[in-house]
């Protein structure tokens, strides 16, 4: 089966991984490819470095710097393929991931099957990886596949999918005005259009961690980033209800608020009360975030401000001591 797949990759400051990325596409054993890297206004080398793959079936283009789904939906207005492979700059995929979802493919332009596979995160060499193993890791019906999303938090890298022409027309384009959580909102939009997803765990992709800099960073909450956070969690919430508006699913996108409650309360009220009001429509009650016994004592002595500082802080100590360790092991000896 001839069919033609484009790998989509956006890049913004991205020259320590971007050959990585752009090797890992096209080493890929699917003979049937297009590349097309699109560089978001970078600062540094990024374009030059890509620019240097060029050649028929690989195409680099340069654009002002407008963002991750700006990038993205420029990639996917130049690819001519039947199936769409997103891949960020800063990850790779393994050589036969192509080609073991496009197994279980039927003809792209028609086809409304989502395929999904397994990932592993590294920190510099995909060879030594965590894998993330989530409930998701299986065939799924689409409303199933949200459900576990919304109500336990799970999530899928971008490079997980391998996704239809006609599914990809179905979704639409990324939404430019989200800017944070685009990637779920927009693939909780892909499977609601979807009819079923198929599991292809033998396929692999390698998602970088550590990596602060990269066109999907989110290390920063920034107001904007706080008001999309809200805004791609009530889209997908959306999704799931315009499914099945069962109390089953809005059991799940009454969880699903409740643990972003942490990022509003108390900071931003405004948020919080929009969150509230439409948990009441789900028929249940937004609490104030719990923020664990070891934080609570602070709480109550010096209020949420500091304690949720508090917290953040012994969060991020533990994510960069995991990040050494995990530095340490991908030494080679």
């Amino acid at each position: 089966m001839a069919e033609l797949v484009s790998i989509l990759i956006p890049a913004y400051n991205a020259e320590k991984w971007i050959g990585e990325a752009i090797d890992s596409a096209r080493d890929q054993i699917w003979p049937y490819k297009e590349i097309i890297v699109v560089d978001d206004g970078s600062t540094d080398r990024t374009l030059s470095i890509a620019g240097a793959y060029e050649s028929a079936w690989i195409k680099v283009v340069g654009q002002d710097h407008a963002g991750s789904s700006a990038a993205r939906n420029r990639a996917l207005s130049l690819a001519r393929g039947d199936y769409i492979q997103w891949l960020d700059a800063d990850d790779v995929l393994a050589a036969e991931k192509i080609a073991r979802q496009m197994k279980h493919a039927g003809p792209g332009r028609d086809s409304r099957v989502l395929m999904s596979s397994a990932w592993a995160q590294f920190y510099s060499r995909p060879d030594r990886n965590r894998p993330q193993p989530s409930s998701l890791w299986q065939d799924l019906e689409p409303a199933e596949w949200i459900y576990r999303k919304l109500l336990e938090g799970a999530w899928m890298t971008i490079e997980s999918w391998l996704v239809s022409r006609a599914l990809t027309e179905r979704a639409g384009p990324w939404d430019e005005s989200l800017a944070v959580d685009v990637d779920g909102e927009y693939f909780c939009r892909v499977v609601s259009r979807s009819e079923k997803i198929v599991f292809v765990p033998g396929a692999q992709s390698f998602c970088r961690t550590g990596n602060f800099g990269s066109i999907s960073s989110t290390a920063n909450l920034s107001p904007e980033k706080l008001e999309s956070k809200l805004r791609s969690a009530l889209k997908q919430i959306s999704y799931l209800r315009s499914m099945e508006d069962s109390p089953r699913n809005k059991m799940a996108g009454l969880a699903c608020l409740q643990g972003l409650s942490i990022y509003f309360y108390p900071e931003r009220l405004d948020l919080y009360e929009e969150a509230r009001l439409l948990a009441a429509e789900l028929g249940g009650e937004l609490r104030p975030p719990n923020l664990g016994w070891e934080f609570n004592w602070i709480r109550k002595l010096l209020g949420w401000r500091a304690a949720k500082a508090v917290r953040r802080a012994s969060r991020n100590l533990k994510t960069r001591s995991r990040k050494v360790w995990d530095a340490i092991k991908e030494r080679p000896f």
